[in-house]
């Protein structure tokens, strides 16, 4: 494992115990050149998930393009990191667990907004105004109404 620091590859392993979330390994790891240490996260490889677009074109799945769009919705929110990544862990459980190779894009973007419905309403309406591409106020409106009640 390369050091993120002074990237090179004499680290050891320190610690190693089971993640929060029980599906990973996290090991505290030490560079023997510079002394400092670092935190990994060891998952089992699955197969590539497949993201079906609108236009019916395929993308592999790519967690950091989930996790930057949470992120967008959440700026200047009340949601520090952890909880945004406790959000996308729990989208990747639930995606994972149907066991397909692929899902369509607006499955996922249906589970985006499930899940941020339940961490931050600003966050959630952010998010559903780009994704459903909202075309003037009056959708706006209909969507703040439907969370409301």
């Amino acid at each position: 494992m390369k050091c993120p620091f002074c990237g090179d590859d004499n680290t050891r392993v320190i610690d190693s115990r089971p993640a929060e979330d029980n599906s990973s390994i996290r090991r505290r790891r030490q560079c023997d050149v510079c002394g400092k240490r670092f935190t990994t996260y060891e998952k089992v490889e699955t197969v590539p998930l497949m993201i079906v677009k609108k236009d019916k074109t395929r993308e592999t799945y790519d967690r950091s393009k989930l996790e930057k769009g949470i992120v967008r919705s959440c700026h200047k929110r009340p949601v520090n990191m952890d909880q945004i990544v406790s959000c996308v862990d729990a989208i990747e459980s639930e995606i994972f667990n149907m066991g397909l190779r692929e899902i369509e894009s607006s499955k996922l973007g249906e589970l985006v907004m499930d899940k941020l419905k339940g961490l931050d309403e600003v966050a959630y309406v952010r998010f559903a105004s780009v994704y459903r591409e909202f075309k003037d106020v009056n959708t706006f409106m209909d969507e703040l109404k439907k969370l409301l009640k």
